[in-house]
């Protein structure tokens, strides 16, 4: 064979090698469903975020042990945007386009959410998204499986005003969307509910911020005029440590002024000496400490996966819980994992959670859920304190704010996540498009 026989030889082998092998990849492709996970595993937010990943590959493993979804084994695809929130959606779209996922599951702040939004939206995927927030929002390709400000914060609120006799306020927050809007509708309802304005004072620090001497003297001083004096904290990941630390050096008591936070649960304070935090308060959804046979059955399932008998639940952990079983039983109920069509089943969607009750998937994508409030004990557990009779709707839009509470969200009768009721029309670009006629088949 001469050397121009050969290098055409070659070239045909080569190409025929490339077709086989794009032909098993998509082979393999078709026999796996494939599951993003986005998460921070480095940067600020990893403190929290990192066990929502393990969480994840949990619950996978275990729908695989049941024989999978629709047939075939679901595969996680994670990938790290490192607290870096542009990265957020340079990764969601990567999970959608290139790894070809069916849902992510992911972010933790609202500005990694708000990061992410265009490109669900774009490429017609899901996100389920797994922590309290800010509300304002009712997006057709998100579920919101946290808390909302009604089943979080309202609650809190009240039961510092009713329970403690709570007449001042300190709204601390780490400075991003998420407590800037929650303790705007905070500070409505308290100034509704007959709070002075110089009883609230409302600051704000960066992400990661270490240097709290100043800040936490302050709040001392403000709660020493003889009124009694409680902290609201919205300050997320790490800078939560030296925060609480800061706290305990200073001798700020429970008794004297309780912090009721809004993102330190089980997992913050596996890293903190809870001794001089004992009695300081999280308002969440759930709680490890909760006594029902379905948590603790999880709780033991959780143990044995990490293979570490410390590892510890929490609220955002349950959510993913409750998200990916709703989105497994859609998917299930559509008979695909075509984006359209699990949109359109999740609304009326029923699943356990691990408070002992039932959660709904709603036509404003926010789930029906209980309110605890907790109490830090030493071990680094919480005692609930306060639990809602009934679980709680969420809201999408505030009552409290007057720009919001004329605002209604519903994917299913107005396809639409903010339709204005006094004017009867859906506002700005987040109406849903009528779906196609043709009922989709396969994934």
């Amino acid at each position: 064979m001469n050397r121009i026989a050969r290098k055409f030889g070659f070239i045909a082998l080569g190409a025929t090698l490339t077709a086989t092998t794009a032909m098993t990849s998509a082979h393999a492709q078709d026999e796996t469903i494939k599951v993003g996970i986005l998460h921070s595993l480095s940067g600020t937010m990893a403190i929290s975020e990192t066990t929502l990943k393990d969480a994840m590959l949990m619950l996978i493993e275990q729908q695989n042990e049941k024989g999978g979804l629709l047939g075939k084994k679901l595969e996680a695809v994670v990938v790290d945007p490192a607290s870096d929130w542009p990265l957020f959606a340079e990764k969601a779209r990567q999970l959608i386009e290139q790894d070809k996922v069916a849902a992510v599951f992911g972010c933790w702040t609202s500005v990694s959410r708000k990061s992410v939004l265009p490109v669900f939206a774009e490429l017609n995927n899901i996100l389920f998204y797994p922590v309290q927030y800010e509300g304002e929002e009712s997006e057709k390709n998100v579920f919101y499986t946290g808390a909302a400000p009604n089943q979080q914060a309202i609650p809190a609120a009240d039961y510092l005003m009713e329970e403690e006799g709570v007449e001042r306020w300190v709204l601390e927050g780490t400075d991003y969307v998420y407590p800037r809007t929650t303790n705007k509708i905070l500070e409505q309802y308290l100034l509704d509910k007959g709070v002075a304005p110089e009883d609230i004072i409302v600051n704000y620090t960066p992400f990661g911020f270490s240097d709290w001497q100043t800040e936490v003297a302050r709040i001392k001083e403000f709660g020493s005029a003889g009124k009694k004096t409680a902290v609201v904290s919205t300050v997320n990941g790490d800078a939560n440590v030296p925060f609480y630390k800061e706290l305990a050096n200073q001798g700020i008591k429970a008794e004297d002024i309780p912090v009721v936070a809004f993102s330190v649960g089980e997992e913050e304070l596996a890293g903190i000496d809870t001794g001089p935090l004992v009695g300081h308060l999280a308002a969440w959804n759930y709680f490890q400490s909760v006594e029902n046979e379905d948590n603790a059955k999880f709780i033991e399932q959780w143990h044995a996966f990490t293979g570490d008998e410390d590892r510890v639940m929490n609220d955002p952990m349950e959510a993913h819980y409750i998200g990916f079983n709703m989105w497994v039983k859609a998917v299930e109920k559509a008979g695909t994992t075509d984006p359209e069509a699990v949109i359109a089943a999740l609304p009326g969607t029923e699943v356990p959670n691990l408070t002992g009750g039932t959660s709904t998937m709603l036509p404003n994508h926010h789930i029906t859920k209980p309110v605890l409030i907790g109490e830090i004990q030493e071990d680094g557990q919480f005692e609930v304190v306060s639990e809602t009779e009934e679980l709680v709707p969420g809201d999408a839009w505030s009552d409290f704010l007057p720009e919001s509470k004329k605002l209604k969200a519903d994917w299913v009768d107005l396809k639409c996540g903010n339709y204005d009721t006094e004017a009867e029309k859906c506002l700005g670009e987040t109406a849903m498009a009528e779906p196609a006629e043709e009922e989709a088949t396969s994934n």
